[in-house]
């Protein structure tokens, strides 16, 4: 995507992830907010593009400025997933958020565990940190899966 004009990543996105059996699944990561004032365009290219039934949205819940652009603060996780899902439901109406993934490695293991818990039961999805596994990463994963 970084060699693509921004005039036609949206396209290219599409191109690379072209419609598959439904058994079939395509990961793609993600290059940055959808409100970082930097990747917003690429991020947004993606989403349209691809066109995904399923996103999870991916947070450090230490974070509070946006990094390399610290004039601005990190969205609320719900912000991100009501932006996210109304954007892409203009390509695939059908997109639903799968859960969120936290970045814990500041936490000790039961403080990640709690907080990933906590706001698993606060939003009604699965919240995890998958570099760290588990139970709670394999819920995730299943919501994604679910149909």
């Amino acid at each position: 995507m970084d060699a693509v004009v921004s005039d036609f990543a949206a396209g290219a996105a599409e191109v690379l992830s072209p419609a598959a059996d439904p058994g079939h699944w395509d990961v793609i990561e993600g290059q940055g907010s959808i409100l970082h004032p930097a990747y917003a365009g690429v991020s947004l290219a993606l989403l349209h593009g691809s066109q995904p039934d399923v996103f999870v949205v991916c947070h450090d819940p230490g974070r509070t400025r946006l990094l390399g652009d610290e004039e601005f603060a990190v969205p609320s996780v719900e912000e991100i997933i009501d932006l996210t899902t109304h954007l892409g439901s203009r390509t695939n109406p059908r997109i639903r958020c799968g859960g969120v993934s936290l970045n814990t490695s500041a936490l000790g293991s039961e403080e990640a565990a709690g907080h990933c818990a906590a706001e698993s039961a606060r939003l009604g999805l699965p919240v995890c940190d998958p570099i760290r596994g588990g139970e709670a990463f394999d819920a995730l994963i299943e919501e994604c899966l679910r149909s």
